[in-house]
């Protein structure tokens, strides 16, 4: 049995379980009742920590202990604990306990050796079981880890309509299963990280060896390994650690639930980060362009995915330039609207006694209030409440003359508009961007807008996501980049892939496809 090589990441100082007069990690002791006592310490007031003393037929007595809850207790019993009593129970007399284990007595798939107390006690939190045997230094860890976690769904966040249905669950052996299935070749690298003094959560860096800039992936692993928090329970921890500008309301990594299109990040050159106990798998480098893009673009037709990618900027600017347009149009340039339609809006807002911006701005806090709401309760109410909630207030609020029906109007396109951005973490920051720009458009009326959209477009300039500059494909500008834009050109015209990402650019051989 080869000895245990794996580690812990760092330890507490003031810990005397784990160090020994603070320098050196503690070792067992040949005493299996002051090992396992010690372990009782430790995991004191841990009601699922499980001891089960054994003792074997040529009095050889021996301790399991495990977590309820996060073993695989039948694996356990059928391929540890009963091998192990029936084998001590006609001893050969010239066979040691060490030997036994050495010549493989466990039949469990992962059984190592450790000396040291920190090491036993890391594998129990992790889910493996661990036996001490008296008058032995050396405990035996058995990775038997299993317990209820939730199995491979379909994902919640991003619906599509074509293409595989599942998605990344809470354990990331799972989630790093699921990549393996997309990408069968040894050049998937997963580097293991450990973040979190007190959780200890286990983080994957992933990446294609030969398709990723090994600059890029010693740059994420450096940024990981220089945090400094006491827990980690979701990938957002990481995010917010790891990103260039922290101040940015845009984001600078993308996270998903699609193994799919995790492992189209990774051939595309980028990288991938698992973080245990959380579904939501980040990526990075990202771009502006890429935030606009669907799984949904690439399983249908060429044609058919730029068409919806048109749509969706489309509606880009409407979720962000409409409320405040109207406000500019109705308060400063009413020159712009057609005769009839400049009297069907004055119309409507002769009764209302708030100005334009006032009016909008409480149609736009309380939709936004009520989609919150929505995601909050339950998912069957929740729908009842949005739908009904906007209707009924909407009304309601046009026929007490606190708003008029044309904001309304706008203010539900907005809503739709916003609803067409593939990504929430992008969506809702153009949500929020929407409020400033309706400031400025009642200040300065339309040269606001230009003033918001140029301080945007500065701001986008010069942000970076691991230095790779957010509008890559545009700023600086890529002539091959633009077939997977504004369009999604055919698969075998995509010959490269981006230039700010790989070193290997080659994707496919050229001539592949004979064009008609």
């Amino acid at each position: 049995m080869r000895p245990y090589k794996g580690g812990i990441g760092r330890l507490p100082k003031d810990n005397a379980a784990f160090r020994e007069d603070g320098q050196e990690p503690a070792k067992l002791a040949l005493d299996m009742e002051r090992n396992v006592q010690t372990i009782k310490e430790l995991f004191a007031d841990c009601a699922d920590a499980v001891f089960r003393p054994l003792s074997a037929a040529n009095g050889t007595k021996a301790c399991l202990i495990y977590i309820s809850g996060l073993v695989e207790t039948k694996e356990l019993s059928d391929n540890a604990l009963r091998p192990f009593i029936d084998a001590f129970a006609a001893p050969d007399p010239g066979i040691s306990t060490a030997k036994l284990l050495s010549e493989g007595l466990l039949s469990v798939p992962s059984a190592l050796s450790s000396p040291l107390l920190s090491d036993v006690v890391q594998e129990l939190t992790e889910g493996s079981a661990v036996l001490f045997l008296d008058q032995c230094s050396e405990a035996v860890v058995m990775r038997v880890k299993g317990g209820s976690r939730r199995s491979v769904e379909q994902s919640t966040t991003e619906v599509n309509i074509r293409g595989p249905k599942e998605a990344f669950t809470e354990d990331i052996q799972k989630n790093a299963a699921l990549l393996r299935f997309k990408l069968k070749t040894p050049k998937l690298k997963m580097v293991s990280v450990t973040v979190g003094e007190q959780t200890k959560t286990t983080v994957y860096v992933s990446y294609l060896v030969g398709v990723a800039d090994p600059a890029l992936v010693q740059d994420v692993l450096e940024r990981i390994r220089a945090i400094r928090i006491d827990g980690v329970l979701e990938s957002g921890y990481i995010e917010e650690w790891i990103e260039d500008r922290p101040s940015s309301p845009f984001p600078q990594l993308q996270y998903t639930e699609r193994p799919d299109t995790a492992a189209a990040m990774l051939l595309e050159g980028r990288v991938v980060i698992l973080v245990d106990g959380t579904p939501s798998v980040l990526t990075g480098p990202i771009t502006f362009w890429q935030l606009m893009q669907s799984s949904d673009d690439y399983y249908e037709r060429y044609f058919i995915g730029s068409l919806l990618r048109w749509l969706r900027y489309s509606f880009l600017f409407l979720s962000l330039y409409l409320p405040a347009l109207y406000i500019a149009v109705t308060t400063f340039h009413q020159d712009m609207l057609p005769t009839s339609l400049m009297f069907s809006i004055a119309a409507s807002r002769e009764p209302i006694p708030f100005p334009a911006l006032i009016e909008a701005l409480i149609m736009e806090i309380s939709f936004e209030a009520l989609r919150e709401a929505g995601i909050r309760l339950p998912k069957i109410i929740g729908q009842a409440v949005s739908i009904l909630g906007a209707l009924v207030i909407g009304q309601a609020a046009v026929q007490a003359g606190i708003v008029s029906a044309p904001v309304v109007i706008v203010v539900s396109l907005t809503g739709i508009a916003s609803f067409t951005i593939p990504r929430f973490n992008f969506a809702i920051t153009i949500r929020m961007l929407r409020f400033p720009m309706m400031v400025l458009a009642s200040v300065f009326g339309v040269y606001g807008i230009i003033l918001g959209t140029v301080w945007t477009v500065i701001h986008l300039c010069g942000l970076t996501s691991f230095g790779v500059p957010y509008l890559s494909g545009i700023s600086p500008f890529s002539k091959e980049d633009q077939k997977d834009i504004f369009i999604r050109a055919p698969w075998w015209a995509m010959l490269r892939r981006p230039s700010f990402l790989s070193r290997n650019r080659h994707r496919i051989s050229s001539g592949t496809r004979r064009q008609s």
